[in-house]
């Protein structure tokens, strides 16, 4: 992120330390679970909407709708819907997106690497509660 002098350079909305930053809004909107998990799997190939449910387990069809229309929102992923009766919708990454998924990666490599790390940190938490 960077120290704090070079933060308060930033403009406002950038400054992820204001509370009512557009930047701290994004980084909310993205640095939730599901969020991370489309992004994991959009990073794929482009997907229709009950393909990327399957894919996401666990996901219902509200929670994936809300965040694919975030996701929308903050430009990272694009709708496109096909003229076709009914109609196909599919969503893909923008380049902001696949921008993202780098970084999402790099979380998911993190997480394989260290898991048998926090699981016996847990495992001695829990033992110590």
């Amino acid at each position: 992120m960077g120290t704090r002098q070079e933060i308060s350079a930033l403009p406002p909305e950038a400054d992820l330390a204001q509370a009512d930053s557009l930047a701290r809004e994004i980084f909310s909107d993205v640095a939730t679970k599901w969020s991370l998990l489309i992004i994991e799997f959009l990073g794929q190939r482009t997907m229709r909407f009950n393909e990327l449910r399957r894919e996401v387990g666990g996901i219902s069809h509200k929670v994936l709708t809300q965040n694919l229309r975030t996701l929308e929102r903050n430009g990272l992923v694009e709708r496109t819907v096909h003229p076709t009766v009914p109609p196909s919708v599919e969503y893909t990454l923008t380049e902001a997106g696949q921008a993202l998924r780098k970084v999402v990666d790099g979380m998911c490599d993190w997480t394989q690497t260290y898991l048998s790390q926090i699981k016996d940190a847990r495992r001695r938490f829990e033992a110590g509660a």
